[in-house]
């Protein structure tokens, strides 16, 4: 293990992001599988997976310029997702369990980009 990956794994944002991009990876896997839905599924998979990549750019950033672009880019994509899940719901895609659940977590993740955006 290399000090970067230490980094990572003691960063709240980057941890939560990670776990949020694996949920959404499992929600497009049981929306074309089980629903047979590809559209939405694939924005809410680019979005969401986005999320944790920006964060981690935003990480190895080369100054903190770019350390606050890569986390204000992260956060435009966790509100894009904060859509996409509402569509998801609002359209029987996912039940109302469902959507909470991962809706919570993302609401979570928008509101530490914006206190790291805030603060950057």
């Amino acid at each position: 293990m290399d000090s970067g990956d230490i980094m990572f794994e003691d960063n709240i944002i980057a941890v939560k992001s990670k776990a949020f991009a694996i949920r959404v990876i499992k929600l497009y896997r049981y929306l074309t599988e089980e629903k047979k839905e590809y559209v939405l599924s694939k924005q809410i998979e680019r979005s969401g997976t986005s999320i944790g990549a920006n964060v981690y750019e935003a990480l190895r950033g080369s100054s903190k310029a770019d350390f606050k672009n890569k986390m204000a880019i992260a956060l435009k994509e966790a509100n894009e997702t904060q859509y996409w899940l509402e569509l998801l719901y609002e359209t029987d895609y996912l039940t109302k369990e469902q959507y909470t659940s991962i809706n919570n977590d993302c609401v979570e993740l928008n509101r530490i980009l914006v206190s790291i955006v805030k603060n950057s």
